[in-house]
């Protein structure tokens, strides 16, 4: 194999593929990237056995073959090479790789490419178009409240369904949860309930980035694949089942609360300055057309902040997650957020002003569980 390519067009494939590579891996094949140079121009492909992506790339090719190496050492030298340089890479006689560019010279240990495991998509019957930005909103509203707890593994990913010509993009942690709605795409129709896991969740974000082209997307019971432009992307599903998230979704929460996005941002911002990082506790009082948003910390003392808000309901107290609140918030694309409450132990339900297929769920907080008798009075003195 001898091929030669630009520096930049190399450092732009190798940045997607690589990052697919786990940096600690128990077979070695899998710590590197698969290279296969034809009369076409090459391709790179890396897996970790539940993810597979292969990116194609021009090359000038003068004698094709395939080898492997490792994918985070090939990356790092090429990223430190000068732009505009190009890179020269041949495959010696003694299963080393030789990469030349300039003055640099490096001889890499490769791995034979038949040992390379390749991932099998089948056949995947459902097959459908989406413009790039509409999948980055379903991700980027959703991706937040993904489960991070391994037990759970059925919510380590995103849940994508299509209900009522609809297609729904769904993500929870048992403390929040994000439901985006967008049009059901023609030939959705008959798409499978799947849920996309974290990583390739991840993976396709970072492919689509910047990117306002079209997306091919094929599913089946067990795989999906991402298709753009030169680079295709094969992952397995989760097999669990989700959830009945919408049991979860209020819908008898009367009393509405509406303010601006960018104060309370900076509201919940402020006073949990001095939260602890394991509650991030945030107690709301909504009184009289105000919210109060009180912080207590033993350690760290007390944070108290009003800010007028459009409430014209009952007393109510009720507590939060402040970082839950700040993730939502960022989501929210309109000038308002928009809140409806029910009671102090009942979840919230959170809409955006602008944008009615967006819905949040946030559990509530027993905000007091870590005072004593005696801060408790001193804060009600000051409320």
């Amino acid at each position: 194999m001898k091929i030669s390519i630009d520096r930049g067009v190399l450092l732009k494939a190798l940045n997607h593929v690589q990052s697919v590579v786990e940096r600690r891996n128990t077979i070695p094949i899998l710590s590197n990237v698969k290279i296969d140079a034809d009369e076409k121009g090459i391709s790179l492909i890396a897996t970790d056995l539940d993810l597979e992506i292969i990116e194609k790339v021009e090359a000038t090719v003068s004698q094709v073959g395939s080898t492997t190496v490792s994918a985070h050492i090939l990356y790092d030298i090429v990223r430190k090479i000068p732009e505009g340089s190009s890179i020269e890479i041949e495959q010696n006689q003694d299963d080393q790789m030789e990469l030349k560019s300039g003055q640099s010279n490096f001889d890499l240990p490769c791995l034979p490419d038949e040992d390379f495991p390749e991932m099998s998509s089948g056949e995947m019957p459902c097959n459908f178009t989406m413009n790039s930005s509409d999948i980055t909103r379903l991700i980027d509203k959703t991706k937040f409240a993904i489960s991070t707890e391994e037990t759970r593994y059925y919510l380590n990913g995103i849940f994508l369904h299509s209900i009522n010509n609809e297609l729904r993009s769904v993500a929870t942690d048992g403390h929040r949860l994000a439901c985006i709605k967008s049009d059901l795409p023609s030939g959705a129709e008959e798409m499978p309930s799947i849920i996309i896991p974290r990583k390739t969740v991840g993976e396709i974000r970072k492919l689509i980035e910047d990117s306002s082209d079209n997306l091919t997307i094929k599913v089946s019971d067990t795989k999906i694949q991402f298709i753009l432009k030169d680079v295709q992307l094969t992952s397995k599903l989760i097999d669990g089942t989700f959830p009945d998230y919408e049991r979860v979704i209020p819908k008898n929460n009367d009393k509405e609360l509406s303010i601006e996005t960018k104060i309370f941002s900076s509201s919940i911002d402020r006073v949990a300055t001095i939260s602890s990082d394991k509650s991030k506790a945030v107690k709301f009082l909504l009184k009289d057309g105000a919210l109060t948003l009180t912080v207590i910390n033993p350690d760290a003392g007390t944070a108290v902040e009003t800010t007028p808000v459009d409430y014209n309901y009952e007393e109510l107290e009720i507590g939060f997650n402040a970082r839950y609140l700040l993730d939502i918030a960022s989501q929210i694309d309109g000038p308002d957020m928009l809140f409806a409450l029910e009671g102090s132990g009942s979840p919230a339900l959170i809409k955006d002003s602008d944008d009615t297929q967006a819905t949040y769920v946030l559990m509530p907080m027993r905000v007091w569980i870590y005072m004593d008798y005696f801060q408790w009075i001193k804060i009600m003195l000051t409320v």
